[in-house]
């Protein structure tokens, strides 16, 4: 029986603020490697037999989805955006009832997309010692050997051996004080709940049949009522906001009967904080993680970031210094659990920091904002090969568009007409608009906006978007 991966794509945590954002959360971001999260969890299937990932994410972020697979030209059998967030046992439901839906049955390998593994082999090997009692009809949850007292991660308690190393699960943990996690350690009977499951697709709807009916009724007439939408399964939105919100632990692993656990050690970490991604990092001779343009003196064990500036330090310890183009965090790396409060800040100050950087992503490519005056806005625009922005106009704001590296097919009102390096053009108000990128390389231009109104509400698009094969 062939595996069917299942990626869960969705969530915005915000213990990595200012790096994640709620519209471009840390799965999105490269952290370890120069390949984002989601796309190293991909590539961790590449030594497994898998047919291509069903995934599961946000409808805000289905372009950046979309966009990384398509840098690594890996296929899918599936981008299923939920309308809004129901936990983990839903977006499951979803994809088992996808992978179903032809009368088939499948190992569904449940995975996180924004988990960090380090051992290959120990991975691959842990779900292949899975795959037979899976396929008997187990539910398989996969808990990590600890490595510490961590007081951040849920746990399982092993029960009765099964076979060499599996185990039945005597109970789930929730999150522990230091002292409990200390014990929990020390016994060697408890694993750190990783969240990552492998189970036939049918064995797992008849355990939410048995506890959650509400849950697979909601799923079923949301999926069944689905359209597809370019790379997309747009679920029905209506049905599935009636879905009762829940995890796969609460709403299933707890209750059943038939639940085993592999033990992994795999150097796995859920990258939940820059503490946690100092820990996982390559460090300089001072203990220090230093990314992008940075200057040190008498400094030791921080994790210094920088995108945009020099950043420099002189005489601090265990710091977390982040620099992006809109903000700057400073942490004692011991109370970096915290950063969600200075989110719920600026999220009740409704300030937009919190939600996306100031380079935003488009499925064209990205706009960043240059300037910004009462009547002005200036932004640098990077369209990718064979892409083109929705054709559309505006009521409030006029727009000058100056090329600067690339060729530019401009649709200006009646007009189609093609712009070189250090050529410009006008869009006055009201005017359908819209800019492609015919050549080979990224098109680089810059937007200048002026006008009494110069918000992206104020836009009425013609033509939506379309997405290279």
């Amino acid at each position: 029986m062939k595996i069917q991966p299942v990626i869960l794509a969705g969530g915005s945590g915000s213990r990595l603020w200012p790096l994640s954002r709620s519209l471009y959360p840390k799965q999105f971001i490269s952290l370890a490697t120069q390949k984002t999260l989601l796309q190293e969890t991909v590539h961790r299937l590449n030594t497994m037999d898998c047919t291509p990932p069903i995934f599961i994410c946000n409808t805000e972020h289905r372009f950046i989805v979309s966009e990384q697979l398509k840098q690594e030209h890996f296929s899918h059998n599936g981008i299923i955006l939920e309308p809004i967030g129901r936990n983990t046992a839903p977006a499951i439901a979803l994809a088992a009832l996808k992978a179903t839906s032809n009368n088939n049955d499948s190992l569904l390998l449940i995975l996180a997309a924004d988990h960090l593994i380090q051992d290959q082999v120990s991975f691959s090997n842990a779900i292949h010692k899975a795959v037979p009692f899976a396929e008997q009809g187990s539910l398989i949850t996969f808990g990590i050997v600890p490595t510490a007292p961590e007081t951040g991660y849920g746990y399982i308690k092993r029960g009765d051996c099964v076979d060499d190393i599996i185990h039945t699960v005597e109970r789930f943990v929730e999150k522990p004080d230091l002292e409990t996690a200390k014990y929990y350690l020390d016994s060697r009977e408890y694993l750190w709940n990783s969240g990552m499951f492998l189970f036939k697709a049918s064995s797992y709807l008849k355990e939410l049949q048995k506890y959650h009916p509400d849950i697979l009724r909601a799923c079923k007439l949301a999926i069944s009522n689905a359209h597809i939408d370019l790379d997309f399964i747009r679920i029905e939105q209506e049905s599935f906001e009636k879905c009762p919100e829940n995890s796969i632990d609460y709403a299933v692993m707890e209750k059943a009967d038939n639940v085993l656990v592999v033990p992994m050690d795999a150097g796995w970490s859920d990258v939940g904080s820059f503490s946690s991604l100092w820990d996982v990092s390559t460090k300089d001779e001072e203990s220090n993680v230093l990314i992008g343009d940075v200057l040190t003196d008498s400094t030791t064990n921080s994790y210094i970031y920088s995108q945009s500036k020099l950043v420099a330090t002189v005489g601090i310890d265990n710091l977390v210094i982040v620099e992006t183009k809109d903000a700057v965090l400073v942490a004692n790396k011991d109370k970096v659990q915290d950063v969600k409060n200075i989110v719920s800040q600026l999220n009740k100050l409704g300030r937009n920091e919190s939600k996306q950087h100031r380079e935003a992503f488009r499925p064209w490519g990205s706009h960043d904002e240059i300037a910004i005056g009462e009547r002005f806005q200036v932004k640098h625009l990077k369209i990718q090969p064979g892409e083109k922005t929705a054709l559309q106009m505006h009521y409030h704001r006029t727009e000058h568009w100056i090329v600067v590296q690339g060729t530019a097919k401009v649709t200006n009102g009646d007009n189609t007409y093609i712009l070189s390096e250090n050529e410009s053009t006008y869009i006055p108000i009201a005017i359908p608009h819209q800019i492609e990128n015919p050549g080979k390389t990224v098109l680089h231009l810059i937007e200048v906006r002026s006008g009494n109104y110069l918000e992206e509400d104020d836009i009425v698009r013609l033509k939506e978007y379309t997405i290279r094969p």
